[in-house]
C-alpha cells in the first residue's frame, strides 16, 4: 500500500496539529484517509471536520465546499500515482540498450498505473474525481514534466528518439496508451475482470502491454 508520506506530515491527526496552524493539512490528510476507505463518495467536509475535531465552520475557512476539498485530495492522490509510476521507471536496468530500455519503461508505466489502481482503489477513484476547472491540458496534468501524463509522454518521446516509434505516428499515442491501461484498471475494479485470479489478471495485463508495445513499433 502507498503511504501518505508524500504529504509531508504524520498520518495521525491530533489537536496539536491544527492548534499550530496546520488545520488545512489535517483536513486534507483526513480526507485522504476517507477517500482511501470509500473513494470520493466517502468524502464529506462536515465529516472530515468532525474526525479532525473542529467545527465545520472552521473547515469552511480553508475550503469553500466539498468540491474544493476534493480537488485538493485529488491532487495528492495523483501525486501518489505519479510516484508509483516514477519508481517503476527508475527501476528499469540501465544496462539495457536504448530501445529495449525505452520499451521496458513504457511497460512499467502501464504496470504501475494498474497496480496502483488495484492496490489503492479509493485513491485511484478520487484522483479523477475533481470537477474543478483548471489550467492543465489534461486531467492527468501537463503533457511534459511532472504528473502521470507527463511521465507517459516523456517515455513515448524517448521511443521516438530511439527510432522505435515513427514520429509520424507519435500524435495521439499517449491517449491510446492511457485508454488501454485505464480501461483495464476499470474492468478489474468494477467490471467482469474483477473475478479473475491475480495470476490470470497479471497474465492478461502482460498481454495488453505487449500489444500496446508492438502496436507502437509496427510501421504497418
Amino acid at each position: 500500500m502507498w503511504a501518505l508520506s508524500t504529504l509531508g506530515y504524520s498520518s495521525v491527526v491530533t489537536s496539536a496539529t491544527y492548534h499550530h496552524g496546520n488545520l488545512r493539512a489535517a483536513l486534507i490528510e483526513t480526507g485522504l484517509a476517507m477517500a482511501r476507505e470509500s473513494g470520493p463518495d466517502g468524502v464529506a467536509l462536515r465529516e472530515v471536520a468532525r474526525r479532525v475535531g473542529v467545527s465545520h465552520n472552521a473547515a469552511y475557512r480553508h475550503f469553500a465546499d466539498r468540491e474544493a476539498l476534493l480537488t485538493e485530495i485529488s491532487a495528492h492522490a495523483m501525486e501518489q500515482l505519479t510516484e508509483a509510476m516514477r519508481t517503476r521507471i527508475e527501476a528499469v536496468s540501465t544496462r539495457l540498450d536504448p530501445v529495449s530500455g525505452a520499451r521496458r519503461r513504457l511497460s512499467e508505466v502501464g504496470r504501475a498505473y494498474v497496480e496502483f489502481a488495484l492496490a489503492e482503489p479509493g485513491l485511484f477513484r478520487v484522483a479523477f474525481a475533481s470537477k474543478a476547472d483548471g489550467a492543465a491540458e489534461s486531467p492527468l496534468g501537463p503533457p511534459t514534466g511532472e504528473g502521470p501524463y507527463g511521465l507517459l509522454n516523456d517515455v513515448l518521446d524517448e521511443l521516438v528518439a530511439t527510432g522505435y516509434l515513427d514520429p509520424a505516428r507519435r500524435a495521439g499515442s499517449e491517449v491510446a496508451c492511457w485508454s488501454a491501461v485505464h480501461g483495464f484498471a476499470e474492468l478489474c475494479l468494477d467490471g467482469p475482470l474483477r473475478l479473475l485470479p491475480s495470476s490470470q489478471r497479471e497474465e492478461v495485463l502482460t498481454r495488453l502491454l505487449d500489444t500496446v508495445d508492438r502496436g507502437l513499433g509496427d510501421p504497418a
